[in-house]
């Protein structure tokens, strides 16, 4: 993970687009400015990372299901839940879901564990919409590169 890139998620470990699903990894760092303010003396990752954890893994799904031809931007959140406390230098995994596409919005579940403990989860609304530039596809592209989606594979 690199908070300060907001780039959440390390790799994408399985993409189901059949089955609609995909589970991610992401390894949270060890130290962090912002562990400095969440908490002094007692680092916790702040709850809202670990929604964006939730909604980037349902997010790349996303992209793959409309061939990298449209972004999905978080538009709403229900039922999230912070079961348990995440730590500095926690591995976690991620899975994924979309449960309803359609008129310019998708609805995806996701849930994060640590050791196979689910540590949260939520329902995540998203808006999708073409990609806003070129230069922003390309980006998304390394990106997705980097975090192991086979990409060339996926865009049609």
């Amino acid at each position: 993970m690199r908070f300060e890139y907001f780039q959440m998620i390390d790799r994408i470990v399985a993409l189901d687009l059949a089955g609609r699903s995909v589970r991610s990894v992401g390894l949270v760092p060890k130290s962090s400015t912002i562990f400095e303010g969440h908490f002094p003396n007692y680092p916790l990752m702040p709850g809202a990372f670990l929604l964006e954890c939730m909604a980037q893994t349902a997010g790349w799904l996303l992209i793959a299901l409309n061939g990298f031809k449209a972004m999905p931007f978080m538009a709403g959140v229900k039922d999230a839940k912070f079961r348990s406390a995440v730590f500095p230098g926690d591995a976690l995994e991620f899975e994924g879901r979309v449960v309803h596409e359609g008129s310019g919005y998708a609805v995806g579940e996701a849930k994060g564990r640590r050791d196979g403990k689910v540590v949260c989860n939520a329902q995540i609304i998203f808006s999708v919409m073409p990609f806003p530039s070129a230069e922003f596809r390309s980006a998304l592209f390394e990106r997705a590169e980097r975090l192991e989606l086979p990409v060339k594979e996926l865009a049609r």
